[in-house]
């Protein structure tokens, strides 16, 4: 396993500097943290998904990433690994055999589900979104990965929401946050 780097502080420093806060949106009370802007910026996207893959370089077999924008992540960086990427979706989103899993909403519930044979066995998976708010997506999506034949070995986000304790639901899965708001 290669333990020689850490992550990259500046990794941080390149989404907060390509980050608006959308106010009210998509309801009243809410303040949306939109990353599109790094993804419109080229240079500092390439950056941040090369530095992400120096981390993670020999670490990880597999990068599944959650729907929707931890899709947008993902993709990029598996290819850049040369690893598999795993689509963690909405319920009813995947044709085919299915392994589900919910969890608990503010108001309600929901589900996600993944292809099992896209799994295959992954024993060192890195799970990435954009946001950590409340944690009940990413921790469902550990259960669904490991239901499905797998082992998630890290969840990466780019931003975590710390005044909403989502780390707690994650139990003893290891966890990284490039910027904390």
């Amino acid at each position: 396993m290669n333990t020689a780097v850490d992550l990259d502080p500046r990794l941080g420093e390149i989404i907060a500097a390509h980050l608006t806060s959308i106010p009210d949106f998509p309801r009243p009370g809410i303040l949306f943290r939109d990353f599109s802007p790094l993804l419109a910026s080229g240079e500092p996207f390439q950056e941040l998904i090369s530095g992400i893959a120096e981390y993670y370089r020999g670490r990880v077999n597999a990068v599944a990433g959650l729907e929707s924008r931890g899709f947008i992540l993902s993709s990029p960086l598996a290819v850049e690994l040369s690893v598999p990427m795993i689509m963690v979706r909405k319920a009813g989103k995947l044709p085919g055999h299915v392994v589900s899993e919910s969890y608990d909403l503010e108001y309600g519930s929901a589900s996600i589900q993944v292809q099992p044979e896209t799994v295959n066995g992954f024993d060192n998976i890195l799970v990435v979104d954009d946001l950590l708010a409340t944690g009940g997506t990413a921790a469902a999506s550990v259960k669904l990965l490991e239901k499905a034949g797998g082992h998630v070995s890290e969840i990466l986000v780019l931003m975590e929401l710390k005044a909403l304790n989502g780390r707690a639901l994650l139990g003893n899965t290891p966890f990284q946050s490039l910027l904390e708001l």
